[in-house]
């Protein structure tokens, strides 16, 4: 099935309920129809080629939403721009995708006059909320448009939907290809990963549309979802949204998680009507996850996949994820990100190609129809991804015996001091199970003694204090004298990715700048 089958049913089964929802605008799933409708046949009219790029660059918003709808509808290509990254970086994916199509919101209408001339594909813009100079609104774009339905086509589930960016944290992002297989595959996974409770979910879209939140919205259609649309990340009107709406679904990554913890007023809102907190992007520091869940109730869960192998690569869910933080004997699995998913074959390799036993570390592969086909036009890009029959992820992992994987960092992410393997993942979650911290990211620095010295950079809790030589201490404790770091430097932020994720490349200029290597 196709994306928009998906979101038909749903219309068909509930047709009044509220579809999308945010401070501007709120339809229900029938209106949320006839609208991408209009919008589909007002993109036909003006020409359209075969699969071509819609791009859609705009903070959350219901009507860009609609722009995405529409473009399913039409068996075009959605190219999520993402609007937290800098403009470089954005005129840069537009043009490896070639893309054709531009709905904007218009807090970016100062970028339009620099991406109308360094987008040479680009045929037509459309500002979604109002108009802009010579630019339509949506509003106007599709005034007159037809009601009538998009003709149907013969369904191909290797037909190319969406080509999304692996986010180009570590270098220049790729643009990887999702067809209409990947998609269904992950709403499948899903539906089985948090299968239907007793009435239908309300989704708290507050991470980037262009991101895990944006997928989780389409993830959740065979069950209806009500998406409520926030558009933009601020931890008190995230707790102020969940006892408003009672909502059921929510996915942030560990930064938000943490900065939410870390509010005075965490503790002062009802979050009763959580099932399902999905935390991902990074490996979550396990004291902080208990708190989680002492704070949320038990709806925390865990997921693992990238942009390669969305989301549900593996699944740790609510019920699995309170018993680790209640029952001592099972405390370890705070630092899981659960058991393989049902739909896709998961398992860890050595350098050479071969798979090892559980309990040792390796990089976690996977195959099936979870995993997108390709990197966009880059066929040497895929074939290295893609060695030895399996999809390379770049994580280091290992399993138990109880299934249960544990992400123990990047393979580029790892320390080498004084001869030792140091993962500096596994030094970050000790880190951050300290009192006062509230998030924090290890690196390894240039040392005449050690080669690299483990460092590590920490963000304070608003209102703690802590110094060098008691976060050192608290580490030994937890992990000995070889991982625990032997410097620490307190800022006052970390420097981030437009999805949040810590830029450990910024951070290393400080300590590297002028060397000929990262590594010593």
């Amino acid at each position: 099935m196709r994306v928009i089958d998906f979101f038909d049913k749903a219309v068909q089964a509930t047709p009044t309920r509220t579809a999308f929802r945010s401070n501007a605008h709120a339809y229900t799933y029938r209106e949320m129809r006839a609208l991408s409708v209009r919008i589909a046949n007002a993109i036909h009219a003006r020409g359209l080629t075969d699969a071509g790029r819609i791009a859609v660059y705009s903070p959350n918003d219901v009507q860009a939403f609609a722009c995405v709808l529409a473009g399913f509808r039409l068996e075009a290509t959605w190219v999520p721009i993402n609007a937290r990254n800098a403009l470089e970086a954005n005129l840069e994916f537009m043009n490896l995708t070639e893309c054709e199509w531009l709905f904007y919101h218009s807090s970016f209408a100062d970028h339009v006059h620099t991406i109308r001339v360094e987008v040479p594909s680009l045929k037509q813009l459309v500002c979604i909320d109002r108009r802009d100079g010579t630019t339509p609104s949506l509003a106007e774009f599709i005034a007159g448009a037809s009601d009538a339905e998009i003709p149907d086509r013969a369904y191909e589930q290797h037909r190319m939907t969406t080509i999304l960016g692996t986010g180009g944290t570590t270098g220049r992002s790729k643009g990887i290809l999702w067809d209409n297989l990947t998609w269904s595959t992950l709403i499948a996974e899903a539906t089985i990963a948090m299968p239907p409770g007793g009435r239908s979910p309300v989704h708290l879209c507050v991470a980037p549309m262009t991101h895990a939140a944006g997928i989780l919205t389409f993830m959740l259609t065979p069950q209806s979802p009500t998406n409520v649309v926030l558009d933009k990340i601020d931890p008190l009107e995230i707790m102020m949204a969940i006892e408003e709406h009672k909502v059921t679904h929510l996915f942030l990554p560990p930064t938000v998680l943490y900065a939410m913890l870390a509010h005075p007023r965490v503790r002062k809102f009802d979050y009763v009507s959580l099932t399902h907190f999905l935390i991902a992007a990074s490996p979550v520091a396990p004291d902080k996850l208990a708190e989680a869940v002492e704070v949320f109730g038990p709806c925390m869960c865990q997921c693992y996949g990238q942009v390669e192998a969305p989301m549900l690569v593996t699944y740790l869910p609510p019920a699995e994820l309170a018993a680790a933080a209640f029952e001592p004997t099972l405390r370890h699995r705070l630092k899981s990100c659960g058991r393989p998913g049902a739909l896709s074959v998961m398992a860890i390799m050595d350098d050479d190609g071969a798979l090892v036993p559980r309990g040792e570390k390796g990089e976690v592969v996977v195959r099936g129809d979870l995993v997108a086909p390709c990197y966009y036009r880059n066929p040497e890009g895929t074939a290295e991804a893609h060695r030895f029959g399996w999809h390379h992820t770049g994580d280091v992992a290992y399993w138990d015996e109880d299934g249960y994987v544990y992400i123990v960092d990047r393979k580029k992410d790892m320390i080498i001091t004084g001869g030792f393997n140091v993962f500096s993942a596994e030094v970050e979650a000790a880190i951050n199970g300290h009192p006062a911290v509230e998030n924090c990211a290890v690196i390894g620095v240039p040392d005449p003694k050690w080669g690299e010295a483990v460092t590590a950079i920490v963000l304070l809790r608003p209102d703690k204090t802590a110094d060098a030589h008691e976060i050192i201490e608290f580490a030994k404790q937890r992990l000995g004298s070889v991982k625990a770091p032997k410097n620490v430097e307190f800022w006052p932020d970390l420097p981030r990715s437009p999805v949040g994720k810590i830029l450990k490349t910024e951070i290393r200029k400080k300590f590297w700048g002028g060397t000929e290597r990262a590594v010593n």
